[in-house]
């Protein structure tokens, strides 16, 4: 299983609208790739910034190509993420999973 590691930052007083549209719009499209195995959202506020980090589950590399395309480590972002996001990080991080409860 591969983990899938996404961050990116928001004003403060834009995040819940931008977790909303996470919850909304991003997390149905990760869920709803063949392959996926699960998808969360985690949020930290720092100061007058908000980051958020998605974390998704994935059972192959050609399962996450079909999500985000043939750069495995290239960012998926949505045309809303404009108006939210303060720069795109252009990469994602990937991990192995050795262990999962």
């Amino acid at each position: 299983m591969i983990a899938r590691l996404w961050h990116g930052t928001t004003r403060l007083d834009r995040a819940d609208a931008y977790a909303t549209f996470l919850s909304d719009r991003a997390m149905p499209d990760y869920r709803g790739t063949p392959g996926n195995l699960g998808a969360q959202v985690l949020r930290r506020d720092e100061g007058d910034i908000a980051h958020f980090l998605t974390l998704s589950y994935w059972e192959s590399e050609d399962a996450i190509r079909a999500f985000a395309g043939d750069d495995l480590l290239k960012a998926k972002y949505y045309p809303e993420d404009e108006g939210f996001l303060l720069a795109r990080e252009p990469q994602v991080e990937h991990y192995e999973v050795r262990s999962a409860g």
